[in-house]
């Protein structure tokens, strides 16, 4: 498995990565993915404290205990249950982190997170105070390096200005063209983009318009999927559709790893064969621009 740097830091992570979201809370077949992606030569694993209560990062952690310093980790916070556990609400505060990172560190059974990222942002947000409490926890050790999750280009732009952040995850693929808009700025800043949710919801794997819903996705309609689709198919006809995909997005160096989900072992092999096919070529890049739309940010403004 080929490797990026992430960001500015030391960090040289797996170009597929896994997003641990879709594990569930079955072990035994949660432990089957995660040993098949360490099998794989997958080193980077993403959760969040958000998933399952809790449960995710406590099975991705024992999961990872044996080969701890060959992974990296990678968690979320931000977003704080309630004692009922039915809804949460957002909490970016200096104090609820300092108390959630000791909490999934617990959870994960390690002393330290590679990756820490805050699970979204608004602009109503303290951000210095969440920043200053992110270099806190470097300062003493918890974390490793720091990063956001968010898709709302204010909010990236004010971490950008204001923090030494090394990361952003973004949901990016053919059909969620937005991450492009910002790629030049992150580029100049040394901060990378973490793509996640790169086969927009099934509908970039060979199961296709079996994925779609009739409201469409994004900027597109149902109509226009079904059209679309074929052609992104067809028109690169040696390779499967999820190569494509997540081809397209390994071609752009401001990405340092995608993290497809993996809700079974067959999944996550094809994901990694899709990733270890040539690069695609300028020839097979243009038409798929051409195919696809440069959505950006403003039409979906946060």
């Amino acid at each position: 498995m080929k490797k990026r740097r992430l960001g500015h830091s030391e960090l040289l992570v797996s170009e597929i990565g896994l997003g641990c979201m879709s594990l569930g809370t079955d072990e035994k077949q949660a432990s089957g993915i995660i040993q098949a992606a360490l099998d794989e030569g997958i080193n980077y694993f993403d959760t969040a404290d958000l998933y399952d209560f809790g449960v995710n990062e406590e099975i991705v952690g024992r999961n990872v205990k044996a080969v701890r310093e060959q992974v990296y980790i990678a968690t979320k916070v931000g977003n704080r249950w309630n004692e009922n556990k039915d809804s949460w609400s957002w909490d970016p505060s200096a104090a609820y982190i300092k108390t959630a990172v000791k909490d999934s560190l617990k959870r994960l059974g390690t002393d330290y997170i590679d990756l820490y990222q805050l699970h979204g942002g608004t602009l109503a947000d303290n951000i210095e105070e969440t920043v200053e409490a992110f270099e806190e926890l470097k300062k003493e050790g918890y974390i490793r390096h720091y990063g956001i999750s968010s898709i709302r280009p204010n909010v990236i732009k004010e971490f950008t200005e204001k923090s030494e952040l090394d990361s952003v995850m973004m949901q990016y693929s053919l059909l969620d063209r937005r991450p492009e808009e910002w790629m030049s700025l992150l580029a100049s800043k040394q901060i990378s983009i973490i793509a996640r949710g790169p086969l927009a919801k099934g509908l970039l794997s060979e199961k296709m318009l079996e994925k779609a819903h009739e409201d469409g996705y994004l900027d597109y309609s149902y109509h226009e999927l079904k059209d679309l689709l074929p052609q992104l198919k067809d028109k690169l006809s040696d390779r499967k559709l999820n190569e494509t995909a997540l081809q397209y997005i390994l071609s752009h160096p401001s990405v340092a790893t995608v993290v497809p989900g993996a809700s079974s072992v067959k999944q996550l092999r094809e994901n990694c064969r899709a990733a270890s096919s040539p690069s695609l070529s300028k020839t097979e890049l243009d038409i798929l621009k051409q195919l696809t739309k440069a959505s950006r940010y403003e039409s979906h403004r946060d």
